[in-house]
Order: structure tokens, then sequence, then C-alpha cells
């Protein structure tokens, strides 16, 4: 039997299913109750799962890939990397890992037939993801989410600080976490790859490979299934290609440098770290896939009707109200910062992102001007949804810095009442994102179901794009 008509077994119905069958879960695993479950499975299957170390967190972390490969005879082995925690604030991969891991050692059939060998990295930042620990155990209750929300600066994010020199774009700066992903990389060239994000609110929406284009109505069954929308709003980024409706290509950063030219930006603006992996990876011909599913749905998420609202006023309005607010917090650091001792990573990030408030909110404002913004906006169009994220993540993370100077006992009467001034604006924040948005929490179970499908059907549409007599040695 060839490799095709195999291959060809492993429809997007029996995707579906899978992924409408997981068990009921609950919040989110801890960094060690991730690597615990992982380690439990290997444990069972020893013969099936194997492991290597191949880095070390800045903390000195152990950071391990876990193997997994059909055993039957094919022609042909599709090389598949995953791996999770790429974003330390983004743990709906932690589930997706175990339960993908869980379905291929207990079910020969699907190893066979997706003849894919996986390399599996559970969790390439696990000193950063622990900062986010105290929300996963309650991910739908947005103080406890935003107070406990950590999202590291780009020059300390392993996905986006992978080596660039492209014109005027130069970063050497890797992290060691960084490094053991593109050590990986350059190693395995993997044919597939798929970095687990997600999203926050809103609807599910994808980044994929061009070539891999003819997975599109999948990914949009997926959610549909799932009672979970497409998010049809403002796009995360504006600069790529659109494949399909929430389907957007998965771009190099040489793209966005040259986008940012285009648009009279600043191509490699104050803040901007590396590449990502996704664009490093592509260097090897690799197709990738993220898959961004929200923690929250938000109203009218996918509703493209007509909102009676002029969008180059939202546009504006929203702008306007990110420079007041970056301006705000700016000062308020400027005016603390000789008197903090502790170089926290919740400083550094709140140092990075205040700043870019007002950048990004200026862009808004420009992009308003544009003759092409001044029309009606859909329902989903709502652009002060990147005020709130960005109110609520980085003044959050200012917050949280002066928080531990408290907590430390370090903190001047200076340092008190700003935390006291800032913790008022930002519940006051909370409150304006709850009646605006009007969030609602997405079951967790529903989240890892589309984010595993998603990694099943990319999988088996390119494995059943694989020619018979295609051949490979190892």
């Amino acid at each position: 039997m060839t490799t095709e008509a195999i291959i060809a077994t492993v429809s997007d119905d029996e995707i579906v299913m899978r992924a409408s069958s997981l068990p009921e879960l609950d919040g989110y695993p801890t960094v060690d109750e991730l690597l615990e479950r992982v380690e439990a499975l290997r444990a069972e299957f020893p013969d099936l799962l194997t492991r290597r170390r191949v880095g070390t967190s800045r903390l000195g972390e152990p950071i391990m890939e876990y193997v997994l490969g059909p055993s039957g005879a094919v022609t042909r082995r599709t090389r598949c990397l995953v791996v999770g925690g790429i974003h330390p604030n983004e743990p709906i991969g932690s589930h997706t890992v175990v339960r993908l891991l869980d379905d291929l050692l207990r079910d020969a059939s699907l190893r066979e037939r997706l003849a894919t060998v996986w390399h599996v990295i559970p969790c390439i930042d696990p000193d950063s993801m622990r900062l986010n620990e105290g929300w996963f155990d309650e991910p739908f209750d947005a103080e406890t989410y935003f107070r406990n929300f950590y999202r590291p600066p780009g020059h300390e994010q392993v996905e986006w600080t992978f080596p660039i020199d492209y014109k005027q774009k130069y970063f050497d700066a890797t992290l060691p976490e960084t490094q053991a992903l593109q050590r990986v990389i350059d190693e395995l060239r993997p044919d597939l790859y798929i970095p687990l994000h997600n999203s926050e609110t809103g609807g599910a929406y994808y980044y994929l490979s061009s070539a891999a284009r003819d997975l599109s109505p999948l990914l949009h069954r997926l959610p549909a299934e799932l009672g979970i929308p497409l998010h049809l709003g403002e796009p995360e980024a504006a600069h790529l290609p659109e494949l399909a409706p929430a389907v957007f290509s998965a771009g190099t950063s040489e793209d966005v440098y040259e986008w940012r030219v285009r648009n009279d930006l600043d191509p490699a603006p104050p803040g901007a770290a590396g590449q990502s992996s996704t664009s490093y990876a592509s260097r090897h011909g690799t197709l990738s896939l993220i898959a961004e599913l929200p923690i929250w749905r938000t109203y009218g998420a996918d509703d493209t009707r007509p909102s009676g609202a002029n969008y180059a006023g939202l546009l504006q309005e929203a702008g306007e109200a990110l420079i007041e607010t970056g301006t705000q917090l700016s000062a308020l650091l400027e005016r603390v910062r000789p008197l903090l001792t502790l170089d926290s990573p919740f400083l550094r990030s709140a140092e990075t992102f205040v700043p870019s408030m007002s950048r990004v909110g200026q862009h808004m404002v420009q992009r308003s001007q544009d003759a092409a913004t001044d029309r009606e906006a859909s329902v989903a169009e709502r652009p002060m949804s990147v005020v709130w994220m960005y109110r609520l993540r980085f003044g959050g993370a200012l917050l949280r810095a002066l928080r531990a100077e408290v907590v430390a006992g370090s903190a001047p009467v200076a340092v008190r009442r700003a935390a006291s001034e800032l913790d008022r604006s930002w519940t006051g924040w909370l409150a304006q994102r709850e009646a605006e948005e009007r969030p609602e929490g997405i079951p967790v179970t529903d989240v890892v179901g589309v984010q595993y499908g998603a990694v099943l059907g990319l999988v088996a549409h390119h494995a059943g794009r694989v020619r018979s007599g295609d051949t490979e040695t190892s």
C-alpha cells in the first residue's frame, strides 16, 4: 500500500472527532505538572518515547526533547517539531502536548497512519512560564489573570531572539533557550514546525505557511464544531497576507521589515529583538502552523455586519487612549525608577512595553488619517481591545514590579504611594474592559481540542501530499 493510501485514512472527520472527544480539562498545568505528566508517559511507554537534553534555561533548568516515531514499514516519515511554552503566558499548548503524546502512544494505528517522527519540547521557557502560574488555576477570573500575567520584553523572549542580519536589522543576542531550539531546528531540518501559541480574547485565528493553504477549511471547521468563533476583527499582524478568513500567511521577519519600510515605519524600532522561530525555520523549507486560541471569547468577535461606527474614528479614539496611558505610565515609571532596588523581570517588562504604548497609539492615529479607513466598521472591528490589552498587561507588569519592592520591604513611601495610585487606575481599567468587551471564558477542553486538531490536521494534510514512491532511508 502506498503512503498516500495510508495517509488518506486520517480524514478531517476523524480529526474533528478526536478534537471533540477530549476529557474534561480545568485550568492549566504548572511547569512541574506538565513535565511530570510527560515523564509518566515515558515511564509507561519506554520503548516508544525517548528523550534527550537539548539545553539549559537561564535559571539552570534542563530543557528536554521527546521523540516518538512510527514502528511500521512506511516509505517516508515526516519530521515534525512541536514546541510548547514558546511564549510563557500561553499555556493552552501544555495540555495539547500531553494529549498529543498520550494519543500517539496509545494508538498504534494513528502513529502508523500519520507516518511521522514527532519531536516534542514540552516547555522551551520554563523560567518565564513559572511567573504566570498564579493564574493557571483560575484562567477566567480577569483580575487573577492580569495581576499574575507576565510577558517578557522582546529581547528576553525565546520566540523573538533568533539571530537575524538583514539590512538595518541585526540581532545576535540569542538566549540559552533560543540557542537550544535553534540547534534542534538546524539539526532536524523539520518538514513541519508547530510552536504552540494562544491569544487572549476574541476568537480563533491562525498563521500558516502558504504552501499548506489547503488546510484552511479544517481550520475553520474545528472551532465551529467546538463553539468557538473565528477572530474577524482587528488582525494581530496587519502586514501578513490573508489566506482565508482568520488564516494568515506565516511570513518572515524580512517580510515584516519591508512592510514597515513601505508604511514609513521604523523597520528596527526600539525594543525590537531578533526574528521569530517560524521565520528562522523557513530557511529549511519548513512548513509552519500557529493556532491562536483565545482564553476568552468576546462579543461580536466573528460578526462582520456593519456596526454603525466609523472605523477611522474608532482607530483615532483607541490611538489617543493608548498615547494617554503610555504618557501616564511613563511619567510614573520615570518618577519612581531611581528609587527601585530590584532588577525584576516585571520591571524589565514594564520598561520595554510601557514606552511602546505611545508608539502603537501614534501608529493607530496615523492609520486613522488614511482615506481607506474612512468607512463603516464591522461589529468585530474594535480597536479598543488593543488598549485594554496594553493597559492591563503592562500596567499590570509595572504594578507587579512596584509590589515586589513593597513585599521585599525595600520600597520608600514614594514607591508605596505610586503603587497605590497605579492600582486604582488599573482597577478602573479592568472594570471598563469587563463592561465594554464582555469577555466570556472559553472551556479549556474546547480550545485545547481545536489546537490539538490543528496539529493533527497539518501533519495529516502534509503527509497526504507525499507522493507514492518517495523514500527515506533513515
